[in-house]
Parts: C-alpha cells; structure tokens; sequence
C-alpha cells in the first residue's frame, strides 16, 4: 500500500490482525501534532491506529522499492521467451524474514490460546 492510499483505506475500513506485541516511540513536536490533525480529521480512529498504518503502508513502500539484483538462475520465461532471472536483492531477503517473523507470531498466538 502506498502512503498515498491510506486516505482511500482510512475511510473504507480496516484489515488484517495485530500481533499483541506494542511498540512505543517518541515523536517530534512536530510530527506529534501532525498526528493530532490527522486523528482531529479522522475521528473514528485512534493516533495508534494511524500510526500503525502509517508504519504498514511504509514498509510496503519501502518493500516495493529494494533494487532488483539479477542473478544467475533463470526462473522464468516472459511472453517473447526471454530469460527472466531470480532476484538476488534485498526483496527475497526480506520477504523469507518477514515469512519467518510471521510464522513464529502465529506459533506464540497458538501457544497463547492453549
């Protein structure tokens, strides 16, 4: 999501879980009273909920923004039949982390419940 659609999704509706695990941080004066508008121009929700997707929709961007690094295998073929080679980059890094981080959340939910 880009920080640019969160207007569109604030006044749509809100998805996905949240991980019991908070995060605290001090902001600027500046940017503290920047959340205070944002939170006077959306009522229904609450400066950590803004913050939280503020923070989400930035990761994606930032996500969407790693360089492609060409590697040596091909793992596909595009509509011509050209080659098209796996990413060495920071993407599948950061994807296969996320992935890990995701599945240790879910096993410490299970492991709550029970």
């Amino acid at each position: 999501m880009k920080i640019k659609d969160l207007v569109n999704y604030w006044d749509k509706h809100a998805r996905g879980r949240v991980t019991r695990d908070p995060y605290f941080m001090a902001l600027s004066d500046q940017h503290h009273k920047r959340l205070e508008k944002l939170a006077a121009l959306y009522p229904m929700k609450s400066p950590q909920d803004l913050m939280r997707d503020l923070i989400s929709a930035a990761l994606d961007e930032l996500e969407t923004s790693f360089p492609y690094e060409q590697g040596t295998k091909v793992v596909a073929y595009d509509e011509d039949g050209f080659e098209i080679y796996e990413d060495q980059g920071l993407t599948p890094k950061f994807i296969s982390l996320s992935q890990k981080h995701i599945q240790r959340l879910k096993a410490r939910q299970l492991e709550s419940v029970a």
